[in-house]
């Protein structure tokens, strides 16, 4: 792939993960755990992670969370993405290349365990709250669950992706 069509499909990545975090912005979270959203974005993430690379997935994650927060959010939404995201980013590309496709699933549990990690651990911090610690065990079931579901999600958008890409030629 050529430097100018890499650049050309990170940005179309990046575009399409602003537009799904906007809309999962704006619809009511599963349970009534601050924090626990479905983290549909994150399917883009583990795509790119797989068919561009680490790197190439990184910036299209950081490119989201900058217009992200620029167009919707605040300061606090910033901390708390960006430590949710770079915490979920590190665990993914560190498991990605040790399972294979059809175990994409395990790769996004462990991210989306991450990053509600990260996100616990920002709270924490910001709030200078310890107690907050006591959202552990339902950020974990909740992540277990969305993991799966986005999981899937990037493992047969890969395919699809690639199945394309081969008939292209």
């Amino acid at each position: 792939m050529s430097k100018t069509k890499k650049l050309v499909v990170m940005a179309l990545l990046t575009a399409v993960e602003l537009t799904i975090w906007v809309i999962e912005g704006q619809i009511p979270p599963p349970i009534p755990v601050p924090g626990v959203k479905l983290g549909l974005a994150s399917v883009v993430t583990l795509t790119a992670m797989k068919l561009l690379g680490r790197k190439e997935a990184g910036c299209i994650l950081l490119g989201r969370i900058a217009l992200g927060c620029l167009f919707a959010g605040s300061l606090s939404a910033a901390i708390f993405s960006l430590a949710g995201g770079a915490l979920s980013w590190c665990v993914m590309s560190a498991l990605v290349g040790l399972f294979p496709e059809k175990l994409l699933w395990v790769v996004s549990v462990f991210g989306a365990i991450g990053h509600n990690l990260g996100q616990l651990l920002a709270a924490m911090a910001v709030t200078g709250t310890p107690g907050l610690i006591w959202y552990g065990p339902a950020l974990l079931t909740a992540a277990i669950i969305t993991g799966t579901f986005t999981g899937l999600g990037a493992m047969y958008l890969t395919r699809a992706l690639r199945a394309y890409e081969r008939r292209q030629g």
